[in-house]
């Protein structure tokens, strides 16, 4: 790498020191320092008998948050996913949107407490 030092090179490129040692690892090993290349696909959180019931889910209440389908899904397969995953689940693998809840914002300048007057 001619006369800069690694820690240098992190800096340069605002990356830690580890990340700039294991691309030079890479290159001796591999002779390049591209990306690495995925061999095989991260297979699915849920199997299709968990993805109808999440599709069930959707379908029985397509405002409910991706919270609340996460417990309704747990409590059905007893399979615990994060938030994320659901998300996920639901719109690439069940091609599905969720409908958003809209809530009503508060009025400007009201008081959530009662003026108190006396009357004489």
């Amino acid at each position: 790498m001619g006369d800069i030092s690694q820690r240098k090179l992190a800096k340069n490129f605002g990356v830690t020191l580890s990340f700039v040692q294991n691309l030079l690892k890479r290159y001796r090993e591999l002779g390049m320092v591209g990306p690495k290349v995925r061999t095989e696909q991260t297979p699915t959180k849920l199997n299709a008998e968990q993805l109808e019931i999440l599709r069930q889910l959707v379908a029985a209440q397509p405002d409910a948050t991706v919270s609340e389908l996460r417990e309704r899904l747990y409590e059905k397969t007893e399979v615990l996913i994060g938030v994320a995953t659901v998300n996920r689940m639901v719109r690439r693998k069940l091609h599905l949107n969720l409908k958003k809840k809209v809530s009503t914002p508060r009025k400007k300048g009201r008081s959530h407490f009662r003026t108190l007057s006396t009357h004489n």
